[in-house]
């Protein structure tokens, strides 16, 4: 997740949401990158989550990703869990709940949802606190640049941040 954390600093110094994902396969091997792509190739499907499956799927040369852990700093959206679930990946970890958007017990559970043709092992919390910092420090930022662009001038930073 350390690892994570860092490439999702990367991603959020050139505009993107910092959210980070890697697939590991059965052995715990590396086979799949993503981070956020939206913002930088205006791809509405540029989630870090499907970034790293499409990459794993290429090199695995196979969809279904059943022995297979996903790992992302943010708790998936629904478009993402609904991927994962699609994917049959066997397990997800991700480091921050997501109470308005999160879709793997934040707002709802697609890995438990009746509907759900695959169940997946869910882990969330890990490293929460700096995954959560990460991204609140990102929003914070976004914030005053934008109050900057409106006023057009340096935004005064909040206190204790």
């Amino acid at each position: 997740m350390g690892r994570l954390l860092r490439r999702a600093a990367q991603v959020g110094e050139i505009g993107e949401i910092p959210v980070a994902a890697v697939v590991l396969d059965e052995e715990g091997r590396a086979v799949g990158w993503g981070v956020n792509r939206r913002q930088r190739e205006q791809r509405p499907l540029g989630h870090a989550e499907l970034m790293a499956l499409e990459q794993a799927a290429r090199l695995r040369g196979d969809w279904r990703f059943n022995g297979c852990s996903l790992i992302v700093t943010l708790e998936p959206c629904p478009m993402c869990a609904g991927a994962l679930v699609q994917a049959r990946m066997g397990r997800v970890i991700f480091g921050a709940h997501d109470a308005k958007r999160g879709a793997l017990g934040g707002c709802l559970n697609l890995a438990t949802d009746p509907s759900a043709h695959h169940h997946m092992e869910v882990v969330g919390g890990v490293l929460e606190p700096d995954c959560r910092s990460a991204l609140e420090r990102w929003f914070r930022q976004r914030r005053l640049q934008r109050q900057e662009q409106k006023n057009g001038k340096p935004a005064t930073p909040a206190r204790g941040g």
